[in-house]
């Protein structure tokens, strides 16, 4: 019998080199003197949000073209020293690759190298139907390949979610992504109106769930068009905050940890919003997520300022 997959990360894998600078925006000038230094790590949205389910104790498969280059076997380790089991497709063009600036105060700039991929990327339908087929729950990252792939999820029956990221509300892009998934993830920092946003992704989309991540503020969640607009306050970070990077795709991954078991939405959020601000603590050079322990405290934490009892008593029990 083939071993049960709890979610399948699809797409988000590549490699980040990390650029600390004085400030952001960083002022013109001939040359900047960098420290702590210049580094280049695996670690892209797809390879964090799978990390942050492993660490959580879901059985995670990762899916997505790399190609055969140093930037590649960087991604191939990553899964290696993690435990994460990875399906590669080849990647003609090479594995993505970005810069990330990143500021004293942690907030960072990401430049990404777009020749990394050819509009008939595709990620193999034979492929991705067999995993899905193993799968309770897919998580689709926002590439071309995943764009096609999403029929094929649907017609394999499995959960789907994914993360706009920053989205404006109207990029014609983005929109198969928000509209063919049950839980949509978003940043709120480029729309105008996020409320109506996250309502317009309810009414028109599959999404029985819509969250909008705000950072600091917290997260606003969405159960239905109609339903009222629910403000998640943020977690008090367990550490200074020195880099937001990673944080949006720890939330989805706490926030599924507790999806998965069956947990209402705003206990999700809940778990999403510890685990986004765990992020916030960690380095960017560093690959590290929250574990179980850790997150359980955070949240029982989190609802007692909230003037509540813990949503989730100890840990969230994973059927399968």
């Amino acid at each position: 019998m083939d071993v049960l997959i709890d979610v399948l990360v699809l797409g988000g894998a590549g490699v980040d080199t990390i650029v600390h600078v004085p400030e952001l925006p960083l002022p013109y000038a001939d040359s900047h003197m960098i420290r702590p230094g210049i580094e280049t790590r695996a670690g892209q949205t797809g390879d964090f949000v799978a990390l942050g389910l492993h660490r959580l104790g879901l059985r995670t498969h990762h899916l997505d073209m790399i190609g055969a280059d140093p930037e590649g076997d960087l991604v191939r380790a990553f899964h290696r020293d993690q435990g994460i089991p990875l399906t590669e497709v080849r990647q003609p063009a090479g594995t993505k690759r970005a810069v990330n600036l990143v500021g004293p105060d942690g907030r960072r700039l990401s430049l990404y190298d777009a020749t990394r991929g050819h509009d008939d990327d595709r990620l193999p339908p034979r492929t991705v139907k067999a995993l899905a087929a193993r799968s309770r729950h897919a998580h689709v990252s926002l590439t071309q390949p995943c764009a096609h792939a999403l029929p094929v999820l649907r017609e394999a029956g499995v959960t789907i979610s994914t993360d706009l990221h920053d989205w404006d509300g109207r990029s014609a892009y983005h929109e198969p992504f928000a509209l063919a998934a049950d839980i949509v993830f978003l940043s709120t920092t480029a729309l105008d109106d996020p409320e109506r946003t996250l309502r317009d992704i309810a009414a028109r989309g599959r999404a029985s769930v819509v969250v909008g991540t705000a950072g600091a503020a917290g997260a606003y969640l969405l159960t239905g068009p109609d339903d009222a607009l629910l403000h998640v306050p943020a977690a008090t970070p367990p550490a200074p905050v020195v880099d937001s990077n990673g944080a949006g795709d720890a939330f989805a991954a706490g926030f599924l940890y507790a999806w998965l078991a069956g947990a209402d939405a705003s206990t999700c959020a809940r778990h999403g919003v510890v685990a986004g601000a765990y992020a916030c603590t960690v380095p960017s050079t560093r690959t590290e997520a929250i574990g179980r322990d850790a997150l359980a405290a955070g949240v029982a934490r989190q609802a007692a300022a909230e003037g509540g009892p813990p949503a989730v008593p100890g840990h969230v029990r994973i059927e399968g």
